[in-house]
């Protein structure tokens, strides 16, 4: 729980604050941009809610936050801002919230389908979200993009039964016992709507998965900034720069129109659109941006 006593000097005055244990995961601007903003590495809140939507978004917010840095003045009333999540991006594909400290407070997707949800990467195991998941069909298959942003897999695994999926060359201690395990680097068709690429280089096993020619759940090697631009970072990059390079340029061959990466920002244009903010990523890349 955010603590009063440690809040940002930053914040505006009111009901809501941010206090020194933010991480800077993104979530609060993202969610509630009207009324987070950032400041040297932590989020602070900039604009206190005024109207309805504004306060439910900032409690959404909250919600998310993988470390509990938000807090408020007075007990609030969450019940809106919890059944808020999943929350519809595009037709049958949810962002979840509830992110977890564990990975750094990645985000992680619900793709509800009638022959089985699936679940990308792992968010907060908590009650409220694990009801809403019983309600909207469960979970049948969990893809685990890379080792960093597995979080509470297991528990999401007892629970659902799902079987998770996991590349080889990034399994460890924790996902030694995942049901599917991929290794190569060439794609695998899971299921017919559902393609994996393995993608080298942020980690030596990290793979993204594409959803019906449209989404592709990048976990961390690729994703949107401020500005609408592709950005891939040399700077977190941990197995392999020149590998990260490779499986970007591998991307230029798929069609999507959707990036939702577990870092960083969402981001949506036309297939021909994605394919020239792609070959801009590589080219800043190349220059050592």
């Amino acid at each position: 729980m955010a603590r009063w006593q440690a809040r940002r000097t930053e914040n505006a005055p009111g009901e809501f604050f941010v206090d020194t244990s933010c991480i800077d995961c993104d979530h609060c601007r993202q969610i509630a941009p009207s009324v987070f903003r950032a400041h040297r590495g932590q989020a602070i809140v900039f604009h206190q809610p005024e109207s309805p939507q504004e306060r439910l978004r900032a409690q959404m917010a909250l919600v998310t936050c993988p470390t509990a840095s938000i807090g408020t003045l007075r007990k609030q009333d969450l019940r809106a801002a919890i059944a808020a999540f999943p929350e519809p991006i595009s037709e049958n594909v949810y962002f979840c919230g509830f992110a977890s400290e564990r990975s750094f407070g990645a985000s992680s997707y619900l793709i509800v389908r009638p022959q089985g949800n699936v679940l990308v990467d792992s968010p907060r195991f908590t009650k409220p979200l694990v009801r809403r998941l019983e309600a909207m069909g469960g979970v049948a298959l969990m893809f685990l993009t890379h080792r960093d942003d597995v979080a509470d897999h297991e528990k999401f695994h007892r629970h659902f039964g799902c079987r998770r999926v996991l590349h080889r060359a990034d399994l460890t201690r924790a996902t030694r016992d995942v049901e599917i395990v991929l290794a190569g680097r060439d794609p695998i068709l899971l299921e017919d709507d559902l393609l994996v690429i393995p993608t080298p280089g942020h980690t030596p096993g990290h793979q993204v998965l594409l959803y019906r020619e449209r989404y592709l759940f990048s976990g961390d090697h690729v994703w949107g900034n401020e500005r609408g631009e592709l950005v891939a970072s040399r700077r977190v990059c941990w197995y392999s720069r020149e590998e990260q390079m490779r499986s970007l340029e591998r991307l230029l061959d798929v069609r999507f129109e959707w990036v939702l990466p577990g870092h960083g920002r969402r981001l949506h244009a036309s297939a021909p659109n994605m394919r020239v903010l792609l070959r801009e990523c590589l080219a800043r890349l190349a220059l050592g941006g």
